[in-house]
């Protein structure tokens, strides 16, 4: 499904692993697996509308034209620590896509994010950015990614979520509407203590085993 610059992948596969994901008797283990395999089907339909270009290239056979990527290789943003779960799956599929890191925390007064860690690549300007974060629940992490991103150059910006719902949606677009979302699955609404119903708890202590 896709609309007003949101994709939802509406794929068997996809639907399947993130049911797994769901269920609370998943293991930590298992649960990073399935992690792993969404980010890597996601990486699908996330690069669909990169640009291309012809290349010569030489076969066991003969001369041939064939394709590569336009431009420079991608960036891969995860946002800490949850978002490094998404990272390989994605990465095995473009290796060398250059890696950086955002960490960032909701501050207990204010409950606005701040940033605490920030590497990113140096050449950001002329990458396409793929930003990763498995929970899209009140946009305030992905928001303030974005705009640490935009800061250090980023022109080209893709956020990839495992699951989501419309308030965060909503919080990003209306900050950013220009940034493409992409989601494994959009669910009904944030309850009051900001987890995503029904969701799947919180993706950080279940990748990590922590509480």
């Amino acid at each position: 499904m896709q609309k007003n610059n949101l994709t939802v992948i509406n794929h068997p596969l996809v639907k399947a692993k993130i049911t797994q994901m769901r269920d609370r008797n998943t293991t930590t283990k298992m649960f990073g697996e399935l992690v792993d395999e969404i980010s890597g089907l996601m990486c699908y339909e996330i690069t669909r509308d990169l640009e291309t270009e012809e290349i010569e290239i030489e076969t066991p056979i003969t001369k041939t034209k064939g394709y590569k990527i336009k431009g420079n290789d991608m960036a891969i943003i995860p946002i800490l620590r949850a978002g490094l779960g998404m990272v390989e799956g994605i990465h095995q599929l473009i290796p060398t896509a250059k890696i950086g890191h955002i960490g960032i925390y909701r501050d207990h007064e204010t409950l606005l994010p701040v940033e605490y860690l920030c590497k990113l690549p140096s050449d950001l300007a002329s990458r396409d950015v793929i930003l990763v974060d498995p929970m899209l629940a009140t946009g305030g992490s992905s928001v303030k990614a974005i705009e640490i991103l935009k800061k250090n150059g980023a022109k080209k910006i893709r956020l990839a979520s495992l699951v989501g719902c419309p308030e965060g949606v909503k919080a990003v677009h209306d900050a950013y509407p220009e940034v493409p979302i992409y989601l494994a699955a959009l669910d009904e609404r944030l309850d009051e203590n900001g987890y995503i119903v029904p969701g799947l708890g919180d993706a950080g202590d279940r990748l990590y085993g922590t509480k």
